[in-house]
């Protein structure tokens, strides 16, 4: 197909959303802006999933992108969940106890979290009650643990990505009278998902991270131009301590089956991840769990197998790699994206496009041709298509759909060809997830006055 111009941005802007932090007295008193988000589905239906809350009862913001396999049950649910584990994790032992009084009675909550959510992003009212009484457990355990010391954010995290891994196995062990949500809770933990969270409290940027989702800030240096920082690292084949640290948890013997063909146990890419109890249970209770679940779940291919090599489970940890930044003026924006993302743009692009987005300057860099024939007409066309493109960087409303546009988009010459846009927009569903991964991006603004 050949889509206009206008069906192509229909298609970019359908999951577009934008918040802007609020202002008090005419001054934002908060160090973040506001931020940008957006989806660009290549699975039907999309198996990432995206978050944004403001910490109600304690202070700062909770950005999250999660991207699942083998369906999208699972990210649905951490999308829903993990920022409630997260938030309650953060809270002060009053407050606690408030809560706990407040449900004993039946008088109303203090309200934890404000959403910031698309129309798009669901969440499923079946299992409301069953996640809320998970939930209420865990926050009774930390008034019970109260250790009277104020909770380290680095620690909240953890603790929270761990518990909320651990819930999802046990709900689907335990399993539930009612055959739907039975079903559900057995196919969040099946299925899988990485996330890739941040929490921004002031100048204190964390980043809490789960498998190969990326997190990476965009830095403006003296001379305008724009660099990027890291802030996670993929747990994946690549990254060689990851590799490491999976060696050591099991026995020598299978020194050779751990990693096949750069997955883990030749199956699965991400080498953390939340759900996935295939990689985590014993072979007996994924037997127990499959005879005494529903039919639909025997007949699931996936839940059937046992991974070969498997001898000394768990294999694989929602564990978060924690990173902590304190933010500097420089530091303008912070990029969450799923794999998407990362596996079509380098994180210098990503960080100059952006950058050039939000402040509307570009530099005029020199065009670069490396190694190509150009000819005169080719040449004239490029920078036709520069200047063309220094006046519609305004068309887009949204960082994150003008990276999108730009991941999908880009040609050799690292600019937006619209007829390469227009061919990867309409491929079929069947044929999309064979050029590209769903991607999903938030941009996050940073206060450099506040800062």
């Amino acid at each position: 197909f050949y889509l206009t111009p206008p069906q192509v941005n229909s298609i970019l802007k359908a999951n577009e959303y934008s918040f802007k932090v609020p202002e008090f007295d005419g001054k934002n008193v908060s160090s973040v802006l506001g931020f940008d988000s957006n989806q660009l589905p290549a699975n039907a239906p999309i198996e990432d999933r995206r978050s944004a809350a403001t910490c109600l009862q304690t202070r700062g913001m909770l950005l999250g992108v999660f991207d699942g396999h083998a369906g999208c049950a699972c990210a649905q649910a951490v999308s829903e969940r993990l920022f409630y584990y997260i938030a309650v994790s953060l809270l002060p032992h009053e407050t606690l106890l408030e809560i706990e009084n407040a449900v004993e009675s039946g008088r109303a909550l203090l309200p934890i979290l404000q959403w910031h959510k698309h129309p798009n992003d669901y969440f499923s009212k079946e299992a409301s009650k069953l996640y809320f009484n998970s939930l209420r457990t865990y926050w009774q355990e930390l008034i019970d643990l109260n250790s009277g010391e104020t909770t380290d954010v680095r620690e909240a995290l953890i603790n929270a990505f761990k518990r909320l891994d651990n819930d999802i196995s046990l709900e689907a062990q335990v399993g539930d009278p009612n055959s739907f949500l039975n079903y559900l809770v057995l196919r969040v933990a099946f299925s899988g998902a990485t996330a890739c969270v941040a929490h921004v409290d002031g100048i204190d940027l964390h980043i809490a991270n789960t498998g190969d989702s990326r997190a990476m800030l965009g830095v403006q240096e003296e001379d305008g131009s724009w660099s990027a920082v890291n802030l996670s690292y993929d747990h994946n084949a690549q990254n060689e301590h990851e590799v490491e640290r999976v060696k050591m948890e099991h026995p020598k013997s299978e020194e050779k089956s751990l990693v096949k063909q750069d997955r883990l146990l030749g199956l699965l890419m991400p080498f953390r991840a939340f759900g996935d109890v295939k990689f985590k249970w014993s072979i007996e209770l994924q037997k127990r769990v499959i005879e005494s679940g529903p039919d639909q779940l025997n007949d699931n291919e996936y839940t059937k197998f046992i991974p070969p090599n498997y001898y000394t489970p768990p294999y694989l940890t929602a564990e978060p790699e924690v990173i902590h930044h304190k933010l500097r003026p420089q530091d303008k924006f912070l990029v969450l994206a799923t794999d998407g993302l990362w596996e079509t743009m380098h994180r210098q692009d990503v960080a100059r496009i952006v950058g050039e987005y939000l402040t509307g300057v570009h530099h005029q860099q020199p065009i670069a041709v490396g190694g190509y024939k150009v000819t005169l007409g080719q040449m004239h066309g490029l920078l036709t298509e520069r200047r063309a493109r220094i006046s519609s960087v305004f068309e887009d409303q949204n960082a994150a759909t003008h990276l999108i546009r730009h991941a999908v988009g880009n040609n050799e010459f690292g600019t937006v060809d619209h007829e390469r846009l227009s061919k990867m927009l309409s491929l079929p569903e069947e044929l999309a997830r064979m050029y590209r991964d769903d991607i999903t991006i938030i941009v996050v603004q940073f206060n450099s006055h506040v800062i």
